[in-house]
């Protein structure tokens, strides 16, 4: 399956959690999977989305490290200035669960210190999609960019 990735930059958090309600359209999902992306600091996606399918319901830190280097292999062309953008997509009824909320501290463990706020995680479950941790990169991304242009 090949998903058309968009031309258009994501300049915030908002437009990340659509970005997300686009590419994974419709969101209801028979299995549980996390699909990572990447995007540049000017907020262009970059060619590669790619979904690891049949993950547990509960995280694994060992699977988060192996999503880590795959990200830093992905990032090192661009001297590492991407931002990781992450759906964890699951079956069931739309809302955070207690797995899925253990799977945003597992990822806090794995990659706030070597990406810092560089990485975001959104839920995509019973059609809907929304944000499961704070997605300042952008809000602080772009802020900076418009007052350096001005």
């Amino acid at each position: 399956m090949t998903i058309p990735v968009p031309t258009d930059p994501v300049r915030s958090a908002l437009e990340l959690t659509s970005r997300w309600a686009d590419l994974l359209e419709p969101a209801a999902f028979a299995s549980r999977s996390i699909w990572l992306s990447w995007l540049t600091p000017d907020g262009r996606q970059t060619p590669f989305l790619v979904p690891v399918e049949d993950v547990p319901a509960r995280p694994r830190h060992r699977l988060v490290a192996e999503l880590l280097a795959l990200h830093e292999d992905v990032a090192a062309p661009s001297g590492g200035d991407v931002l990781l953008a992450m759906a964890l997509c699951r079956p069931g009824p739309p809302g955070a669960t207690v797995d899925d909320r253990a799977w945003a501290g597992a990822f806090r463990d794995v990659l706030d210190d070597p990406l810092g706020a560089c990485w975001s995680l959104h839920l995509a479950a019973g059609g809907r999609v929304e944000p499961l941790t704070d997605v300042r990169y952008f809000v602080d991304r772009f802020a900076a960019a418009e007052d350096s242009a001005q």
